[in-house]
Parts: C-alpha cells; structure tokens; sequence
C-alpha cells in the first residue's frame, strides 16, 4: 500500500472527478481512495480504464455504506462496487463507518477476501475502543484503519492501539477540511520555511513520519503535485514537538458520539 494516495471525497461530478483522478494518476499517485457513498466510482472507474497505467501498478480503495452493512447486503454491495468500478478485484475495502451490522458486513468482506475479490479488509472511524472489541472477535485482523487524523486531532491513543493490533493507520482529512487556516498557520508555515516547503506539505509529511497513509484530495493538478512532493526532506524533532503542541485532541468536523449525527448516517441512503 502506497503511504500518500489521492481522495475523492466530495467530488460528485463525473467529469470533474474523472480529470482529477487522470491528473493525479499522471501526477504519481497509485493509490486512489473512493467510496460508494461518494456516489463517484464510476468517474474513478472511467479515470483507471483510460490512465494507461497497467492495473496491478494502482492500488484502488472503496468503502461499504451503512445502508449495506450485513452480511447478504455487504457482498451485494460489493459486487456494484466492482461494476461501477470496472474492475474484478479492490485492493482495499474498508467499512465505513461502525454502524449497523458491521460484524456481519465483515464476516462477508473475510470471505471474499479469502477469494481474493478483496486484496485486504479493513475499517474507517472505528475509535480505540471500537477497534480493540472488533480485533478481539474477527478472524481477520483489518488491515486498515482510516480515521481523522492531523495537527489539531492527532490521536495518539489510537495510534497505539492500532500500532498494538498490527493495523495500519490511514488519515482521512490530513488537512483538517481547511480548518484552524492550516494552509497558512504560523507554525507549520515557519517549520516548512526552513525546507522550501508549504504549510501542507509540512502537515502531510508530519503523518507520513508518524507512519500514517495519507490521501489528500485537490482538484487542481498543482496542488497534487505539491502535495506528492513531500519525500525530499524530514521534519525534525524539534518541528515534531512544536506540531504536537497544535492538539486539540478532539474532532471539529464530526462528532461520532452524538446521536443526531448516528441517526442522520443511517437515513443516508445511497440507492432505493
């Protein structure tokens, strides 16, 4: 699995998100993270077929809704991955969210993954807790765990915890979704002053260095590029301790916690 990939949230237009997965494809990206509550596999799929990238060098990421989240439903929902994708196997796939019958959506997602039609299993947002009772009960331990993870919410426990289980940490939001004014923050601007580096760069290499999978999406091709171009140098300690003051230890985008957010996962609804 590649350490930094391309993410396609919140890109619904076909043709849009199609060119910038082309555009990161041809920017150096291997790993491309969609979902099928993205409601863009499609454009993704349209986007590998054309690349000109051989497959077996792309490593493509999906996600089980909560809609689906069963054991009958999960390998249905599967099945329309793989068609809307064009593709006959996914690398990665990963439950979205802990909700519904997730245990059951895995039980199906192990079977298939012992056919090869998935190339490893995994989960998203499945907090410490979560994680250690899921660990606990599977055959199969997940091979992923995509959860927030940046400057301002950097889960130290939970890295642990997935360090422990041999689960590799993946962050969703490397960039806080734009939030504290990442981009410009004094801190992580001074820090990427003395590399030629931007503030994002700075914030993505600090995950890479904490062994974190990093997909930050753009639509715009230079941004891809900068963002890619994070291997030529290594923060320092010193730069380390300065981001780890910059923890809010909290998320300020989503709060799993909460009751309305669980009952408005669920009324999401990604097919009849």
């Amino acid at each position: 699995m590649p350490m930094e990939g391309f993410g396609v949230f919140q890109i619904p237009d076909p043709a849009v998100c199609e060119q910038a997965v082309l555009d990161a494809i041809a920017s150096g990206y291997r790993l491309i993270d969609t979902a099928a509550a993205y409601m863009n596999e499609e454009a993704v799929g349209a986007a590998i077929k054309k690349c000109g990238i051989p497959r077996e060098e792309l490593f493509i990421t999906t996600k089980l809704w909560v809609q689906n989240a069963n054991y009958q439903s999960a390998k249905k929902a599967v099945e329309t991955s793989l068609n809307k994708l064009g593709l006959n196997y996914i690398d990665l796939y990963l439950i979205h969210q802990p909700m519904g019958d997730y245990y059951g959506a895995y039980q199906a997602m192990e079977e298939l993954y012992k056919k090869g039609i998935l190339r490893a299993i995994g989960v998203c947002n499945f907090y410490p807790h979560v994680l250690v009772d899921f660990c606990q009960t599977v055959e199969v331990i997940p091979a992923v765990n995509q959860v927030e993870l940046h400057p301002f919410f950097q889960q130290q426990n939970a890295l642990a915890v997935m360090k422990e289980y041999g689960v590799q940490p993946e962050a969703w939001g490397p960039f806080a979704e734009g939030n504290h004014g990442i981009f410009t923050h004094p801190v992580l601007t001074k820090i990427g002053k003395k590399y030629g580096k931007t503030a994002a760069q700075v914030a993505l290499r600090w995950n890479i260095q904490r062994g974190v999978v990093v997909i930050p999406k753009s639509v715009h091709k230079q941004r891809m590029e900068q963002n890619i171009n994070i291997w030529d140098f290594t923060l320092s300690e010193d730069d380390i301790k300065e981001i780890s003051k910059l923890n809010i230890d909290h998320s300020e985008i989503v709060n799993h916690y909460d009751a309305n957010f669980v009952k408005m996962i669920h009324n999401l609804k990604i097919h009849k």
